[in-house]
């Protein structure tokens, strides 16, 4: 047995797992990132699941156990939703989500992104993608950032997005997947520079799909997992071996890891967070031998952020 595959069937540890928000009336949807040497965590908070008064609220914490707000972006008419965070190639952190207004509006959804320097003032959006796709995650790699968008109206398609500088973002495919209505994604890249694309679907089998890619990224090939990822997010470790994390719906939904096998084209799923009911989009970020996982979960009852630690085998 190889040591990739000895590892994995190792069992990893729950280290801890708190609860660090839960002020508004629902609050989900996270991101995490370490900045400066300092815990950022964002995500979505309003009344309901969906709500008139979405904002982003972001938080902060110098040992990832005590957490205070650091902002609170809002957009006035708009539903802000899904935060994610990066740092751009200028060092400034990138804060990317989707403005989302009722009808009748003649735009129903328009991607969005801030920048900033500290976590605490941001800069005004700056409206990125096309017009009711919505540019749902970003990666950097080689300064360049690449993201999936998915069609909000009648084009169930989702289309590959780069920029240079997180604002301006150019199409690199216009149709990158059209089957079972795709949707949100994360993408990773590998030391030879391949990119490797874990897809939701929600219609047909809603079985969730591996896209593989050389660059350009123009040319893609796909495996169906079998098995059904919500608010899906990948993070490739120090030592090749690769992290999803999402929503999960066996013996009930909830949010999980898994191993992903792109060779095989298998997401295993190695832990189950505490968690059910209104559940998953995590962030992930390796850190000083650990895995951080932020997600949020109604399974104490109120929809909250939470925050785990998980050892994870040599």
């Amino acid at each position: 047995m190889t040591a990739l595959l000895l590892a994995m069937c190792l069992q990893p540890e729950l280290v801890d797992c708190r609860k660090i928000w839960d002020q508004a009336p629902h609050n989900a949807f996270t991101d995490l990132i370490r900045f400066k040497d300092r815990w950022l965590c964002v995500f979505r908070e309003g009344k309901t699941h969906v709500s008139p008064d979405g904002a982003l609220r972001v938080l902060g914490s110098s040992d990832g156990q005590t957490w205070t707000s650091e902002a609170l972006v809002t957009l006035a008419g708009a539903d802000l939703r899904d935060a994610k965070i990066t740092i751009a190639p200028d060092g400034r952190l990138m804060l990317s989500g989707v403005a989302h207004w009722p009808k009748p509006a003649e735009i129903a959804y328009q991607s969005m992104s801030w920048f900033s320097s500290d976590g605490k003032s941001w800069s005004e959006p700056a409206k990125v993608g096309d017009p009711d796709f919505w540019l749902w995650r970003v990666t950097w790699h080689k300064d360049r950032a690449y993201g999936i968008g998915y069609g909000c109206a009648d084009d169930k398609t989702v289309r590959l997005y780069s920029s240079g500088d997180g604002k301006s973002f150019k199409t690199e495919v216009k149709t990158l997947f059209d089957q079972g209505y795709p949707n949100e994604s994360s993408i990773v890249f590998q030391d030879d520079g391949s990119a490797l694309c874990l897809l939701r679907r929600d219609e047909g089998t809603k079985t969730a799909q591996l896209g593989v890619a050389k660059a350009p990224y123009q040319e893609w090939t796909w495996k169906d997992l079998g098995t059904q990822v919500g608010g899906p997010h990948l993070l490739r470790l120090p030592d090749a071996r690769i992290v999803a994390g999402g929503r999960r719906h066996e013996k009930g939904a909830h949010t999980a890891l898994m191993w992903l096998d792109p060779a095989a084209g298998t997401a295993k799923e190695f832990l189950r967070l505490p968690s059910g009911g209104d559940t998953s989009y995590p962030g992930l970020v390796w850190h000083d031998g650990l895995l951080w996982v932020s997600y949020y979960s109604s399974h104490e009852g109120k929809t909250s952020i939470y925050l785990a630690r998980v050892k994870l085998p040599q």
